[in-house]
């Protein structure tokens, strides 16, 4: 790698960031989380150590997402977690400072867009550049996005979902919603809540989603055992649930992602909409490997749908190749310094 040619791309998730160096591939794929002791507002941990932290942590420390909703919430926090971040990914020694390519949310406003530049470059960036994550997920696919072709991408992350029709680089129709990975979690803490009297922290909720969540009711039968805390007593106790408790548990949050799908399509100019029908609906982003969720976008739309190959990775990919490739893509980049 040339001496000034260190570049880095940051998929800046609210669950997760990865960091993908070209050449290299995935170099760093940690929870978004930052432990910070109150009175003097201190990092003390940032990644999976912080994570270790959430909710097991005395008063004075706590362990928080930076990110809500795929936008910065707390613009100190989330530098500190970018310059560890980039630090990390380039190794201790490292005294080149990277080019950084980082995604945002398809609804994020010019403030936000800015804010992520700025945070980017105090960070530790030579140069910064923003770029839409559906065309980022769509480069790392492997979609040809410059054709004249419509294709539908839909990235379904921790704290959004974002879909988009793009053609000749660009994004044609796009919807968002604060509604993904998160919010299932949160929905299987509920239920759990209600029907078994039993209190799971998030990071129970989404092993419960891992092993036995799917879009859609199943025939075979499965069951996971959940460790929580009694809300009567509250003491330590354990209990059965099903995969269609789960199904029943998540079709709230699930059809609101299928709204989001639907509106796209919905806005889609005709002469696309009929390429959308030949090549489908690629879906990426962590939450789209959530088992039969293809399945029901098909239901839904009568549209088919595939998930990606490697969709946890398609974001931190595409941003990559992006800097790999700056001149064919510099239409895509909506914030620059």
């Amino acid at each position: 790698m040339a001496i000034f040619g260190k570049k880095l791309g940051i998929d800046l998730g609210t669950t997760n960031t990865l960091v993908f160096i070209p050449g290299r591939g995935v170099v760093l794929n940690e929870p978004s989380v930052v432990a910070i002791s109150m009175p003097e507002k201190k990092v003390l941990a940032v990644g999976n150590e912080a994570k270790e932290m959430i909710g097991k942590t005395p008063d004075e420390i706590i362990a928080y997402r930076p990110l809500k909703d795929g936008v910065i919430a707390d613009y100190r926090v989330t530098e500190s977690m970018l310059r560890y971040f980039i630090a990390k990914a380039l190794g201790r020694w490292n005294l080149i400072k990277p080019e950084v390519m980082v995604s945002v949310p398809a609804g994020v406003t010019s403030t936000e867009k800015r804010s992520v530049v700025e945070a980017a470059v105090k960070a530790g960036a030579r140069a910064a550049y923003v770029v839409k994550e559906p065309i980022l997920a769509a480069i790392g696919a492997g979609i040809p996005i410059h054709e004249a072709r419509g294709h539908m991408i839909v990235d379904i992350g921790g704290g959004t979902t974002d879909g988009a029709v793009i053609s000749l680089g660009g994004i044609v129709a796009a919807s968002s919603v604060k509604v993904a990975g998160n919010k299932i979690d949160a929905a299987i803490c509920d239920y759990v809540k209600k029907n078994f009297n039993l209190a799971i922290g998030d990071k129970t909720a989404e092993n419960v989603k891992i092993a036995i969540g799917s879009a859609i009711p199943i025939q075979e039968e499965q069951t996971y055992t959940i460790k929580g805390r009694d809300y009567l007593s509250g003491l330590p106790r354990t209990a059965q649930v099903s995969a269609n408790e789960i199904v029943k548990a998540i079709e709230g949050e699930l059809r609101e992602i299928m709204k989001t799908i639907k509106a796209v399509l919905q806005k889609a100019p005709p002469e696309l909409a009929s390429d959308i029908i030949d090549n489908g609906v690629i879906m990426t982003g962590g939450t789209s490997l959530l088992r039969n969720i293809d399945e029901l976008v098909f239901r839904s739309t009568g549209v088919k749908a595939k998930v990606a190959d490697e969709a946890l990775f398609c974001v931190a990919k595409g941003t990559g190749i992006a800097l790999e490739h700056l001149g064919v893509y510099k239409k895509s980049i909506i914030a620059k310094r």
